[in-house]
């Protein structure tokens, strides 16, 4: 059996950092035990972004921006969070990515090791040979109630993995899982937040009982010594915990992998995929990395850098990610953005935003791919496509074939600044966004800040919401420009 294992890996942190005093001080009066945890930052997503959101933009930053994506054969999307309970999340994902419609599409929940799980699947899917790439991915955008240890715990983040058997970074060496119905928090169908149990109980009686027995059980049955383990990977809020564990396993406490915590926070069942981004961008080849996670029960992955691993870089590194982030003072724009405050948004936010799901079908390509036409004649692009080329001399019909902009060059026109107009995160910015190798597009911008925004500066597209349907819980999805 030829080997299984990760040939790409990255990680997506929003760009936005809420500091955690700012939150602690604001919640003092009620809530003074808080304080405590007032240190660093936590990852932030802006008010536009969710787990499908953040999903796409991890993928696009995996697979590059070619046109040709027909390798994938699976995609896996992990989440706590999915915006649809009765809709394929990850159908939304491979439209946005513009992957075959043959392309198999798995959503995993329900539980905080959701991404790992993943993970074991397309290893499984991969040595089986029912599948030659198999894409992972895995976000969380998780709600927490104000005023909770949670809301500064916590943090917004996504990772995507390829697991191939050709141009191995990290080999699978063995995988292992326990399910325990150990509750530690849960959360109902219709409730927006997690209830938790007492930390105490999750720390002895979860994780230094059920991780330990799951780690030891994975090294005896495949033969491998503890002290073999060069980086051990295990999110968790508690501190010492993964530390404590690596004794009781054998592996040197001394490689245990630091948990993002004062800088990103718990980014839920991304974070071990998110700490394995960061792990394997730094790594040397031969060194076995054990990643464990914690939910429901437990699982194991093990794996091994090759000497590839010495070529592998992403463009933007997590270590650039967490460089990059900007902090955000602002307790009550995290409030707003997470809709956990009733605000006044006027009459003009009281549009119907009711979807029309026959043209949301009809459009696909257009809607959720960004896909136009380009000319067969003469070359012209357009969005959207049409039966009709706008081609000033040659109004030719029937030549357009399907050309994919997402991945394109492209910068702003023309733009405006509205406080009138309803959004959000005023003021609204849009305009006219021009791209490199032809057409144009009037679109929204978001990740603005201010002073960020000129004609002629270059963008990026980014799939993000456009609205939300609050009256028939739809979210509507388009792609926006980003002043790079």
């Amino acid at each position: 059996m030829s080997e299984v294992g990760i040939s790409s890996i990255v990680g997506y942190i929003p760009k936005l950092r809420l500091l955690r005093k700012s939150v602690a001080e604001s919640n003092a009066w009620l809530a003074p035990n808080l304080m405590g945890k007032g240190k660093g930052t936590r990852s932030m997503a802006n008010w536009d972004e969710d787990s499908v959101t953040m999903s796409v933009e991890a993928a696009r930053r995996l697979l590059g921006p070619e046109d040709d994506r027909s390798h994938v054969d699976n995609v896996f999307l992990a989440s706590t969070t999915m915006p649809f309970a009765d809709r394929l999340n990850s159908g939304i994902v491979r439209a946005a990515l513009t992957l075959e419609e043959s392309t198999q599409c798995t959503d995993i929940s329900s539980t905080l090791k959701c991404g790992t799980t993943a993970l074991i699947n397309a290893i499984s899917s991969v040595q089986s040979g029912k599948s030659d790439y198999s894409l992972v991915l895995s976000s969380d955008k998780r709600k927490s109630r104000v005023g909770s240890s949670q809301e500064l715990d916590f943090g917004d983040a996504s990772a995507a993995i390829g697991i191939s058997n050709k141009d191995i970074i990290a080999k699978v060496l063995a995988t292992s899982s326990v399910s325990v119905d150990f509750v530690d928090h849960f959360r109902a169908p219709n409730e927006e937040f997690d209830y938790n149990w007492e930390e105490r109980w999750i720390r002895d009686e979860g994780y230094l009982k059920i991780i330990p027995k799951l780690v030891n059980n994975l090294l005896k049955e495949n033969d491998i010594n503890p002290s073999e383990i060069k980086k051990f990977i295990l999110p968790c809020i508690f501190p010492r915990v993964p530390q404590t564990i690596s004794k009781i396993c054998g592996i040197d406490p001394e490689n245990v992998v630091d948990n993002l915590a004062l800088n990103v926070g718990d980014s839920g069942s991304a974070h071990p995929l998110l700490m394995l981004t960061h792990v394997l961008e730094n790594a040397e080849p031969n060194e076995k990395i054990l990643v464990c996670s914690f939910g429901g029960g437990g699982d194991a992955i093990l794996l091994e850098t090759t000497k590839l691993i010495g070529k592998f870089k992403n463009e933007e590194s997590i270590s650039a990610l967490l460089d990059n982030g900007v902090e955000e003072t602002n307790y009550m724009k995290y409030l707003t953005f997470n809709d956990l405050v009733k605000w006044e948004k006027g009459m003009r936010g009281e549009i119907d935003r009711k979807t029309a799901l026959t043209t949301l079908y009809r459009h696909n390509d257009a809607i959720i791919g960004l896909v136009g036409g380009k000319c067969s004649k003469t070359g012209t692009i357009q969005f959207p496509a049409s039966r009709v080329s706008v081609s000033p001399n040659s109004p030719d019909i029937d030549t357009q074939e399907p050309y994919k902009l997402a991945e394109k060059r492209a910068n702003i026109l023309s733009w405006s600044a509205d406080y009138l107009s309803f959004s959000v995160n005023p003021p609204n910015y849009y305009g006219i966004v021009s791209f490199e190798e032809g057409g144009r597009i009037m679109m929204d911008f978001t990740d603005v800040g201010e002073g960020e925004i000129e004609s002629g500066k270059d963008v990026k597209m980014v799939f993000r919401i456009k609205a939300i349907d609050e009256a028939r819980g739809f979210t509507r999805y388009f792609w926006k420009a980003v002043p790079i």
